[in-house]
């Protein structure tokens, strides 16, 4: 397996993502469109990029100072537990409010009070184990 949100791996992220109809297709129907930061907690910037166009991820790569619409963090070893084992909705809520998962950049409190966005960013644990 490719180093977590390496160039690599964010490549085959957003290939797994496109073909994710829970993920992909639901975000289109809400033109849904981002630039997406991924990484950990006490580095500067995230490590990874995807950006997400009417749902489909376009770009994905290493940050290289876009603007980003989220910039999520958690450590190494909790990404990978919640790509073996996605989190539900409680165990997201309980995971941002232990600060298991921080939100940089983002609404985190609009994007889970929509079912149309907090469901395919639930499903995005399980298109990350696939990578």
């Amino acid at each position: 397996m490719s180093e977590l949100f390496s160039p690599d791996w964010m490549n085959r992220f957003a290939e797994e993502w496109n073909k994710e109809p829970d993920l992909s297709d639901a975000l289109a129907k809400i033109d849904f469109g981002s630039t997406i930061g991924y990484g950990f907690p006490d580095d500067a910037e995230p490590k990874g990029v995807l950006v997400v166009e009417n749902g489909k991820a376009t770009t994905a790569g290493p940050y290289d100072g876009q603007t980003l619409s989220w910039d999520i963090r958690a450590t190494a070893g909790q990404w990978e537990k919640w790509m073996k084992k996605p989190p539900g909705m409680t165990g997201l809520g309980l995971a941002f409010t232990t600060g298991k998962i921080k939100f940089k950049v983002g609404d985190y409190g609009s994007m889970l009070k929509d079912p149309r966005m907090a469901g395919p960013f639930i499903k995005s644990f399980s298109v990350m184990g696939r990578v």
